[in-house]
């Protein structure tokens, strides 16, 4: 509400302010038309997380900005409050009518009837998550938000800045109480989490201020501002820099104390099963991340089937280079440390990967407009994962541009290790992340016209991944991977796929041990043991995400086999991936439904 107040006060002008108050009225019970609710009941969810609001930049082009200085509330009371804002509003939307509706709105219909439906399923579980973990907890993407989301372009997004920085104890404390509430009910993060973490805070304040990323990062972007007088810039800078010391560093030290006592009461690195109804706690990840009714020994089995056939594609690719001892994964390992494979481990050699990626993006994205009638307007670039988060980040990720294209999209690449980049499996990577995978799936949806906000927004995983890992066939398909090796880098990334539909459903279904799960993706994968423990420790903190990719993937093939066979010589790709894309993000019921017409 104190967004919204924000909001309004931002508004000028006699007829605006009567605008916003007609708003209000409905704002609080159920419009009259469904339109007006898809609209309001996004708003209402966005005006209560400023960081979206300011990562979504959807208020800066009507000059609303007072959100800017806000970080969103971490506390175990806004969680109740979404949460009973997500059942009134799915109770509001079942009194539409949907007989009543156009197509158009059926299908938004049905793609906000199954969130919310999910959501209202999963209250039960809201507090079985760890919201502090070394892959994506609140410890390392609150930071990445302020470098990365947080734009400094005059005096007032500095001075914002220096207010989110003043912030963080109250988000923090906001994320202790939600710890210690999650440990009164015995939800206890694995104990690799807890030294992972802790090892992560502690050299994240091992830093002078006036040394620390979040004071250089403003005192960089100051020095930029020349419209700003350099009094005003120094003083602004030295703001920052008192406020990482009197805040920031102090929310971090409360953060680590905290993980500290929780240290000795924590044993085992179990998936989710040992938690307090684990198992359907479990059962709820599966169907929240793959969107269908399927449980989790039918996932597993699919696993074993795609990692069997992967697999022997891969060997004949192996075989006839001549590698054909041992285990596909320890052929793949072996060939890994071929020097003709490797980058030089400097500055010029991460530069170099950067810049090859690029080209490869660049190359792509020039060779499409046969197979794809919509096209994002913004570019993509690539840039390297922040030291300060590359320990434990993920090999790459894809960072959206905002809705106000005020800056591009970027592809993250992970460069802590040279010797992890390999060159045969760049393309696939580079396709996988950006184009055409998660930059036209994302950016396409983001410039979706006549569809209601929510339906631009990435809200399934299972669509999205899928969409990427599909992407990775397609440009093999189209031609853009020609070299056996490059091939064999794209098998290789979706042999990790299909090996995490049976990793992710061992660990927490059928209680494999961290180890096993280690050694199973070790031997079908032939990724580093780095890599693959960094993987099998994210699916310990994320249970069921990892399931999204392989289970996406597989169902866009059977809709794309579906359509050729019905159509025969009338099936056209570019139809094809306009149907997939032109409606934004979906759960796969929908998106078959809407294929199926």
């Amino acid at each position: 509400m104190k967004t919204l107040f924000k909001v309004v006060g931002g508004l000028a002008g006699a007829a605006l302010l009567l605008a916003v108050l007609a708003a209000l009225q409905v704002w609080f019970f159920r419009p009259f038309s469904i339109k007006v609710f898809y609209e309001t009941a996004f708003l209402k969810q966005v005006l209560d997380e400023p960081e979206l609001l300011t990562q979504l930049r959807i208020l800066e082009p009507m000059g609303i900005d007072g959100h800017n200085d806000e970080l969103t509330d971490a506390s175990p009371a806004r969680e109740q409050r979404r949460a009973e804002e997500e059942r009134r509003n799915l109770e509001w939307l079942h009194q539409y009518d949907r007989a009543s509706l156009n197509e158009a709105d059926r299908t938004s219909y049905d793609v906000l009837n199954w969130y919310l439906q999910n959501r209202v399923d999963g209250e039960p579980w809201i507090y079985h998550d760890y919201p502090v973990n070394q892959m994506f907890g609140v410890q390392s993407s609150l930071p990445t938000f302020m470098l990365s989301s947080h734009q400094i372009g005059d005096a007032k997004g500095a001075r914002d800045y220096v207010s989110r920085l003043r912030a963080f104890p109250q988000k923090f404390a906001g994320v202790i109480e939600g710890l210690e509430l999650r440990e009164s009910r015995g939800v206890l993060p694995p104990r690799l989490t807890v030294e992972k973490v802790l090892e992560q805070m502690r050299q994240f304040v091992a830093v002078a201020p006036a040394e620390h990323v979040l004071a250089t990062h403003l005192r960089d972007k100051l020095s930029k501002l020349e419209s700003i007088p350099q009094a005003e810039r120094d003083q602004l800078a030295r703001d920052g820099e008192q406020a990482v010391a009197e805040a920031v560093i102090p929310a971090y030290r409360s953060l680590i104390a905290f993980f500290e006592t929780l240290l000795p009461k924590v044993k085992d690195n179990h998936g989710v099963w040992a938690l307090p109804d684990g198992d359907k706690y479990y059962a709820w990840c599966v169907q929240n991340h793959t969107t269908l009714k399927v449980d989790a020994d039918t996932v597993h089995a699919t696993g074993l089937a795609e990692v069997a056939r992967i697999e022997s594609e891969m060997n004949a690719i192996l075989a006839a280079r001549g590698l054909t001892q041992g285990s596909v994964g320890t052929r793949l390992a072996k060939l890994a440390e071929d020097p003709a494979q490797l980058y030089p481990d400097s500055d010029e050699g991460r530069a170099q990967i950067l810049a090859d990626f690029q080209a490869m993006i660049d190359e792509i994205n020039a060779g499409l407009d046969e197979h794809f009638s919509l096209r994002p307007a913004v570019g993509v670039e690539v840039k390297r994962i922040e030291p300060f988060r590359e320990k434990t980040a993920p090999g790459a990720h894809y960072l959206p541009a905002p809705m106000d294209r005020s800056r591009p999209a970027v592809f993250y690449a992970n460069l802590r290790d040279v010797k992890e980049v390999h060159r045969w499996g760049m393309r696939t990577l580079a396709y996988h992340e950006a184009v055409p995978g998660h930059h036209f799936q994302i950016a396409i949806a983001q410039e979706i016209k006549g569809v209601p906000t929510f339906r631009k927004l990435p809200l399934f995983t299972v669509y999205s991944e899928g969409w990427a890992l599909y992407s990775e066939q397609l440009a093999k398909e189209l031609g853009f991977v020609k070299d056996p090796l490059d091939d064999l880098g794209r098998l290789q990334a979706e042999m990790f796929r299909a090996v995490r539909l049976v990793v992710d459903t061992g660990m927490h279904h059928k209680r494999w041990t961290r180890e096993q799960a280690i050694a199973y993706m070790l031997d079908k994968t032939g990724q580093s043991q780095g890599d693959v423990v960094a993987e099998i420790e994210r699916y310990l903190v994320a249970p069921g995400q990892a399931l999204a990719y392989k289970t996406g993937m597989l169902k866009i093939l059977e809709l794309r086999d579906k359509q050729r066979a019905a159509l025969g010589e009338r099936f056209s790709l570019k139809d094809f991936h306009t149907a997939v894309l032109g409606g934004g993000p979906m759960p796969l019921p929908v998106l078959e439904a809407r294929l199926g017409k």
